[in-house]
């Protein structure tokens, strides 16, 4: 196995990682890094049959599994059907302001075309490209166009075609590296397919039983930011979701751990969307969520602001602080370190109030 990863291997990594081109059901890119990425950090790699990718240390025990779950797809358009005129389908939420007009590309074996969306129905999330006999093939991905200037690390941000939830993915790879050469053998890491359209690789991955049923499971995210939770913050731990609140005593487990270490961190009830975690929740198993905090989320800059009508809509890469992504690796290394080790001292600690300060009760 190499060597442990330096923070400008793993930003290298995340910079690769977030600039493949990737859709929900159209992940190859991503599949295709992974297994080599595992190859050569001498991991395994196994795929189930919904194409989820789970990835462990070599080495086996009977410990259980600590699983860091992230998605391998980020919103795109998908060609449908071709001839005269190409027919695409949106999958992903983008609001169709932001399409009509938009700088896209078409990814092709010879390099990526630009393109232009001609029409779009937002009741079907289907359109039509403009012009005709476009060379397209279906299920060829369509992303957004950016200006390679402005991408990659700029000062403490990356800027990035899909952070959400590629550097997510990339924050379990790095965390698993890790842990692997540290010897922590039940922390393994699920790459999902096909999140962005209804978490179906997560779903697929329960009815398939990718995952003992015994595995605890930290849903990795890049959640859009607000005031409250804002880049440069701190890896957030998620209390719950806009669906429900995850496992409570794994939840406050983590908690009580990163507190106790000292790291940096943020806690929060991060209410934009649902992750993979409610999913998990929903499905039996014992899960609770992480994230970093993400501008312009599925790269639609200044939402709020397009939705009060003050701003046009544009798309714009993502950005995440390379600070918290390194913050995130760290809270889920000691993590999967200390979860097994010991318990909450809480109720201690309760106790121990209770015997000091009982007097001002009377006699009790």
């Amino acid at each position: 196995m190499a060597g442990p990863a330096s923070k400008s291997l793993r930003e290298r990594w995340l910079t690769e990682l977030t600039d493949l081109p990737t859709a929900s059901g159209r992940e190859s890119a991503v599949q295709t890094w992974v297994r080599g990425w595992a190859v050569k950090r001498g991991l395994d790699v196994t795929e189930d049959r919904a194409g989820n990718l789970l990835l462990r240390p070599r080495t086996r025990n009977r410990r259980r599994p600590i699983v860091a779950v992230a998605h391998m797809d980020h919103p795109a358009l998908v060609v449908r059907r071709t001839g005269r005129r190409t027919e695409v389908e949106l999958r992903g939420g983008v609001l169709p302001d932001y399409l009509i007009g938009a700088r896209l590309q078409l990814e092709t074996s010879g390099g990526p075309k630009p393109v232009a969306l001609q029409e779009f129905d937002p009741d079907t999330s289907r359109g039509w490209l403009a012009g005709e006999d476009l060379g397209a093939d279906a299920g060829d991905i369509i992303r957004w166009a950016f200006p390679s200037g402005s991408l990659g690390i700029q000062g403490p941000r990356l800027q990035a075609r899909a952070c959400d939830d590629l550097a997510g993915a990339a924050a379990a790879l790095a965390t698993l590296d890790r842990l692997a050469l540290a010897g922590v053998a039940n922390f393994w890491v699920l790459l999902t397919r096909a999140e962005e359209v209804g978490f179906v690789g997560a779903i697929a991955a329960c009815e398939l039983g990718t995952l003992p049923a015994a595995a605890r499971i930290f849903s990795i995210e890049c959640s859009r930011q607000s005031s409250e939770a804002p880049l440069g913050g701190g890896p957030i731990l998620r209390v719950g979701d806009a669906s429900r609140i995850f496992s409570s005593e794994l939840t406050n487990r983590v908690a009580e751990i990163v507190r106790g270490e000292d790291i940096p961190h943020q806690r929060k009830l991060m209410v934009g969307g649902s992750c993979e975690a409610t999913a998990f929740v929903a499905l039996g198993y014992e899960a609770t969520g992480m994230c970093v905090a993400l501008d312009n989320y599925h790269n639609m800059v200044d939402i709020d602001g397009v939705r009060a009508g003050k701003r046009r809509a544009r798309l714009g890469p993502e950005a995440i602080a390379l600070a918290d992504f390194h913050g995130l690796v760290d809270v889920l290394a000691v993590v999967g370190q200390r979860l097994d080790s010991g318990k909450s001292n809480l109720p201690t600690r309760l106790k121990r109030m209770y015997r000091t300060e009982r007097s001002v009760l009377g006699q009790v």
